[in-house]
């Protein structure tokens, strides 16, 4: 192996692992200015200044069947990656969700002697729990969002260290309902339905047409709604507009706004992800769909054993919001649930109580300042 390069790899596959290791990226280099980050990213990276080896948004793909479709530009990537960290070795990899896929990255590394930061871990306690084991080989330290993550790593004798989850200083409090309106040039006057429908391609591909027709449904019963859809970093106008136009619909397509825009929203439509919890956080009401392809889903009702799916819902211990699976998340299911949010006052009341719990579980914020210590602490603990 060649010596090593006083640099960091970070690699995120995501839109979250993008704004994750944008941030982490400013507080390295905060910390140690100079120092040279590379890795795997989006837009938000690269204007971070991460020299990215691969483009993530090549990389963003869901479900066991999807990927299979998408391997050849994954292994490409892959490639990239294995080749950079063998030829230059940075001095710390770190590693952003992205799970099967960073988890082999994590195992060339090791083999090569390169120290591994893991940060978001794999949902072991849920499904899987087996790789753990798989985990301790290849990880000197895992950054974990959620306490009760600890224990489960300790018990595993895996180097864990609780970091919180940086969405708790990224996503501000709601603003006034009405001024969010004003801000995103919306009628400040009607009520608003926001509509996420997924940061992946292949995630919108799949549900963008069931969400339209639930927001018709609610037009037709509530002619007053206004609609709002974030485009994100990963998706370009293009991508939505076939399934916009063929709706018919009126839809407010917003870009680089999407807090502003959760706070204008009475209720929201969403997929699962990250966007669910910057959905709680801002406390806006909302229904969540999931949908895979059948063989993905049969294979992961057989393995995984925790009752929810929404992370909010993980970490309030209870069903705050209603999740609507696989042939439950149809249009009318979508539409009857969002009527209840907006038109049912004590039912609406409770699940804003509920969602202001998550975020004081949360705790305090400055999630990516103390990974960025940490991983400080490790490039220095190798470079002795």
């Amino acid at each position: 192996m060649s010596q090593k390069s006083d640099s960091v790899m970070i690699v995120a596959g995501e839109a979250s692992g993008d704004l994750y290791g944008a941030e982490l990226a400013r507080e390295l280099v905060a910390l140690a200015p100079g120092t040279r980050l590379i890795g795997m990213g989006g837009d938000r990276m690269r204007a971070a200044g991460v020299e990215t080896l691969v483009d993530a948004n090549d990389m963003a793909v869901m479900g066991l069947v999807e990927v299979i479709g998408h391997l050849p530009t994954i292994a490409k990537g892959f490639s990239v990656l294995k080749k950079r960290l063998l030829s230059e070795p940075p001095r710390l990899l770190v590693l952003i969700d992205y799970q099967d896929f960073n988890q082999r990255l994590a195992k060339v590394a090791k083999q090569a002697g390169i120290t591994v930061l893991f940060f978001i871990s794999p949902t072991v306690w849920a499904w899987r729990s087996g790789r753990v084991h798989q985990i301790r080989k290849v990880v000197d330290m895992m950054a974990v969002l959620f306490p009760f993550e600890v224990p489960f790593y300790e018990k595993a004798q895996v180097p864990v260290s609780f970091v919180g989850h940086p969405l708790v200083d990224m996503v501000p409090p709601a603003l006034d309902r009405r001024e969010a309106r004003q801000v995103l040039g919306l009628d400040p006057d009607r009520r608003t339905v926001g509509l996420f429908p997924g940061s992946r391609k292949g995630v919108l591909k799949r549900l963008l047409p069931t969400v339209l027709e639930a927001a018709a449904l609610l037009k037709k019963s509530m002619p007053e709604l206004q609609f709002v859809l974030p485009l994100a970093a990963t998706l370009r106008p293009a991508d939505l507009e076939p399934e916009l136009s063929a709706s018919g619909l009126e839809v407010a397509v917003i870009s680089g706004k999407n807090h502003e825009l959760m706070s204008a929203c009475d209720a929201a439509i969403s997929v699962s992800g990250t966007v669910i919890m910057e959905l709680a956080l801002v406390g806006v009401p909302t229904v969540l769909i999931y949908k895979v392809s059948p063989l993905t889903y049969q294979i992961g009702k057989r393995v995984i054993n925790v009752p929810h799916i929404g992370i909010c819902n993980i970490v309030a211990g209870k069903r705050i919001i209603k999740e609507l699976i696989q042939h439950e998340a149809n249009p009318q299911a979508i539409a009857a649930e969002v009527d209840a949010l907006l038109n049912d006052a004590p039912y609406a009341a409770q699940v804003a109580r509920d969602l202001a719990g998550v975020r004081e579980k949360l705790g305090s914020g400055g999630a990516l300042r103390r990974l960025a210590l940490l991983a400080r602490q490790m490039m220095e603990k190798d470079a002795v």
